[in-house]
């Protein structure tokens, strides 16, 4: 039997809301579908906003796992093919954009294709058996939501070089917050609410003065090399226990086209 969309959440034990956007916005300019996860009187429901002539799927699910790969297509755009893992996490709803370069059809296809090469390497390495790829604690990584940490016993760092509660987030998503924080390279960014990428500080300069006075601004470091070791803290997640220091890697899902203005700060 096939199942429709709202059936497959169901399955899952999710509630999901699919609304048809009529004509195209701007929000619709990279991708032709925009799934978000949103708070109602009866908790946490997935929100899909689509464009009329969209087409919804779910080629596969796991109701054990609460995992579902969701597809959208739009007829005659080869370019408007979208697949997301929907599932929970821990202890919220979440969804990630796959890569379209990645062929998918299945839930574990999904989580395969959002690992970065560098937790592939670390596999690889380490031999890590392939009913361990998905667990949170390995001996290849450590994972936390979009966040993987790949452990660098051997690593020094000297102290002084070293920041303490320094948050990572990707883009506008809330922060993971770090006890302790070592970073190498990236670019100084001015963050804010209408800027969650930030913008460089030629960008900022070029803002008019009333413009940059209206919002609050944080410097940040985007697109840095991090490693992280201590305590790393999220309100969605088990706060997790680094040892020594580890390797902070985001998963692919920003390399997704619905995802391509989202950043990696610091």
């Amino acid at each position: 039997m096939v199942l429709s969309v709202e059936q497959s959440f169901e399955r899952i034990g999710a509630r999901v809301k699919v609304a048809r956007v009529p004509n195209p916005r701007s929000r619709f300019e990279i991708s032709s579908v925009r799934v978000d996860i949103g708070r109602d009187r009866n908790g946490e429901v997935f929100l899909i906003d689509r464009l009329w002539n969209v087409r919804l799927s779910v080629p596969d699910s796991d109701a054990n796992d609460r995992h579902l790969l969701l597809v959208a297509e739009q007829p005659g755009r080869a370019d408007r093919f979208s697949r997301f893992l929907c599932g929970h996490d821990e202890r919220a709803w979440f969804v990630a954009a796959v890569p379209e370069s990645h062929e998918v059809r299945t839930v574990e296809a999904a989580k395969d294709a959002l690992k970065p090469d560098e937790v592939w390497a670390e596999i690889r390495e380490q031999d890590l058996p392939r009913d361990q790829w998905n667990l949170r604690c390995t001996a290849a990584f450590l994972r936390q939501g979009e966040w993987f940490f790949l452990p660098r016993p051997w690593m020094k760092v000297g102290w002084h070089e070293v920041v303490r509660g320094e948050p990572i987030s990707r883009g506008a998503g809330k922060p993971h917050w770090c006890e302790f924080l070592y970073r190498t390279g990236g670019v100084q960014v001015f963050v804010s609410r209408n800027h969650p990428n930030g913008l460089t500080a030629d960008e900022y300069l070029k803002l008019s003065p009333e413009e940059r006075r209206r919002q609050h601004w944080q410097e940040r470091v985007r697109d840095a090399e991090v490693y992280v070791r201590g305590l790393v803290r999220h309100a969605d997640h088990a706060t997790i226990k680094l040892p020594y220091w580890h390797l902070v890697v985001m998963n692919t899902e920003t390399r997704a086209r619905a995802m391509e203005h989202v950043a990696f700060l610091d």
